[in-house]
């Protein structure tokens, strides 16, 4: 039996990274974390309905706030502005929005569940090809990580990392969703507002743009914004 832990934002490449585990696996386990992101009500609403849609075996909800103390990120710390971005071009520097080796923590909080629940898989919905250029969403760094589960856990290397949509384009992720049926109305992308999504933020133009050159349509309220596909 295939057995996951899925860690889910409620953000759109989770929820696809989810409805992969959900076709994929006949038991999953949604993880959740609370850091004290800006928009954390909003995703902690999404997760809740996600979990209601999809009924996972559990699903937990763990509290990092200590990521909101330590600051260093846009999302975390309100004195640093998340800048607006006109365009998805190609990142080189690291952007605000990054959170401290955030993806090393959520994994490994997520090991230690899979080591008692017994299960193989964790899946973790990263993207590197069209994403923000965050350095814990590389292949190299899940391959790092696999090596730190087996030699570092008592599953050694029962355990895989699963990262279905690392290497797809933001349209190619819709457009997967869209074959799996995966409910992107209760998704959340926007990295400011907690009920209309800015449409102007790094996340909501990656969206944006990945839905209408999918040619779906975005199912979420933008401010001011009229969504076609």
């Amino acid at each position: 039996m295939k057995r996951a832990i899925v860690l889910l934002s409620g953000g759109m490449d989770s929820l696809v990274c989810a409805a992969s585990a959900v076709a994929e696996c006949e038991e999953v386990y949604f993880l959740h974390f609370n850091y004290g992101q800006r928009t954390q009500e909003k995703e902690l609403s999404c997760f809740k309905a996600l979990v209601q849609h999809y009924k996972p075996s559990q699903a937990k909800v763990v509290d990092y706030h200590w990521l909101k103390e330590i600051g260093g990120s846009a999302l975390t710390d309100h004195s640093i502005p998340v800048i607006a971005k006109a365009g998805t071009e190609k990142k080189v520097d690291i952007p605000q929005t990054y959170v401290p080796f955030r993806n090393a923590m959520l994994l490994c909080a997520a090991v230690a569940w899979a080591e008692v629940i017994e299960v193989d898989r964790i899946y973790i919905g990263a993207v590197e090809e069209d994403s923000s250029g965050y350095p814990d969403c590389r292949e190299l760094f899940f391959t790092a990580f696999e090596q730190v589960i087996y030699t570092g856990s008592k599953a050694g290397d029962k355990i895989k990392i699963v990262t279905p949509v690392l290497h797809k384009s933001k349209a190619e992720i819709v457009r997967l969703g869209a074959q799996l049926k995966a409910p992107f109305q209760l998704s959340w992308s926007c990295y400011i507002d907690n009920n209309e999504a800015c449409g102007v933020c790094d996340s909501c133009v990656l969206r944006l743009n990945a839905f209408r050159a999918a040619g779906i349509e975005d199912p979420i309220i933008y401010k001011g914004i009229e969504v076609d596909s």
